[in-house]
């Protein structure tokens, strides 16, 4: 298994960053990993609702099929995927009021074979992509 999490005080409300975070066409103006949706992000956000993802994932080209597992209207979204070579993903974004702003968290896990032959490379490339996406989106909503 290989855990990452990145987290920002964003100068923006809780209301405006889920809007950015669930603005599918707009998904890869932040998110560092992203590529496109090969048949757009979800039609309605919803638990169980799945959609597919192209990304990059330590440089390589990955297709991940999502579902929405955790879902609480601006504070809560956690997509669960399942990724190439068996590798299942979950990434979690929480959303907490913190004074003007947003305490803005991401976490991702991977588990499955693959992970534990390249856990140390997995974390660091998906630590980085985390702290990224959360500058760019610290950007879009300023």
């Amino acid at each position: 298994m290989a855990e990452v999490t990145a987290h920002a005080t964003i100068e923006a409300s809780p209301a405006r960053l889920w809007a950015q975070l669930t603005d599918w066409p707009a998904y890869g103006r932040w998110s560092a990993t992203h590529t496109g949706f090969p048949k757009g992000g979800p039609a309605a956000l919803a638990l169980g609702a799945t959609f597919e993802e192209n990304m990059k994932m330590m440089g390589f080209p990955a297709e991940v099929v999502w579902t929405v597992s955790e879902l609480e209207e601006e504070r809560v979204l956690a997509l669960t995927g399942k990724g190439p070579m068996g590798v299942n993903i979950l990434t979690r974004y929480t959303l907490v009021p913190d004074g003007a702003g947003t305490a803005v968290r991401i976490d991702g896990e991977f588990t499955g074979a693959a992970v534990s032959l390249m856990a140390g490379k997995l974390k660091d490339s998906a630590a980085a992509a985390l702290d990224e996406s959360l500058r760019r989106l610290a950007g879009l909503v300023a």
